[in-house]
């Protein structure tokens, strides 16, 4: 068992976030397991990259003296699966919200999907969703959004390495991608709907790895607790 030395001079956990829990909630789960296990008064615990409540997979957690290190591990390439539902929209890219519009999708093709990821290779240019916790003026995205407000949002630069389709079983589209930070799935199901004018949602996304970290060797919730008793 770790002791309460190892968790404050720096530990480096690799946790399996589960379905519809926030990032925060998983830190603030994993302190107080921690802060009651070895009855402290505080300990510094972080994670080193966002996964939305409607996301899985791996979620890096640093404890004590390694929250310094988060910085080092936000920066690595990400690989995420999931699923894209073709024919329908919405204003959070996701199930988060209902659906907005909807559009046809008998023309879709696996030749036109095919020849469409090829133009989501490499940098490209990526407007966030508004529906993100990304900030502008001081306020979240998200909180403008939910108040009804227009925001103009900026694209960003960012990069995918490799983009694969897993399965077509039109409308939905199984696919496993590998991108920098700062990338945003959301926006790429979006996007790539658009490019296949036929709209998309993002159903399912599962993050594998984080650099050399694999969810496959990350562990549950359930698992952490029971590892401190």
């Amino acid at each position: 068992m770790t002791t309460k030395e190892e968790y404050l001079s720096g530990k480096l956990l690799l946790i399996d976030k589960p379905l519809n829990w926030t990032s925060f909630q998983v830190v603030n789960k994993i302190r107080w397991l921690i802060r009651n296990k070895f009855s402290l008064k505080k300990i510094k615990v972080g994670h080193a990259g966002t996964l939305d409540p409607l996301a899985t997979g791996l979620l890096i957690i640093c404890t004590g003296k390694m929250t310094k290190e988060i910085s080092k591990f936000q920066i690595q390439t990400k690989k995420y699966t999931g699923t894209f539902l073709l024919g329908t929209t919405t204003p959070s890219y996701d199930l988060e919200t209902e659906p907005n519009k909807t559009f046809p999708v008998d023309h879709v093709t696996e030749d036109l999907i095919t020849k469409s990821v090829q133009k989501f290779i490499g940098k490209i240019k990526q407007k966030p969703p508004i529906f993100s916790a990304i900030k502008k003026n001081g306020k979240r995205l998200y909180e403008s959004a939910r108040r009804g407000e227009d925001v103009i949002i900026e694209d960003r630069e960012i990069e995918i390495f490799s983009f694969n389709i897993l399965k077509i079983d039109i409308p939905n589209i199984d696919f496993e991608v590998e991108c920098s930070k700062g990338t945003y799935i959301r926006s790429l199901a979006n996007d790539f709907g658009e490019e296949l004018s036929s709209g998309a949602t993002l159903t399912k996304l599962k993050r594998t790895k984080i650099g050399e970290y694999s969810v496959d060797k990350s562990i549950s919730i359930d698992k952490f607790i029971n590892s401190l008793n």
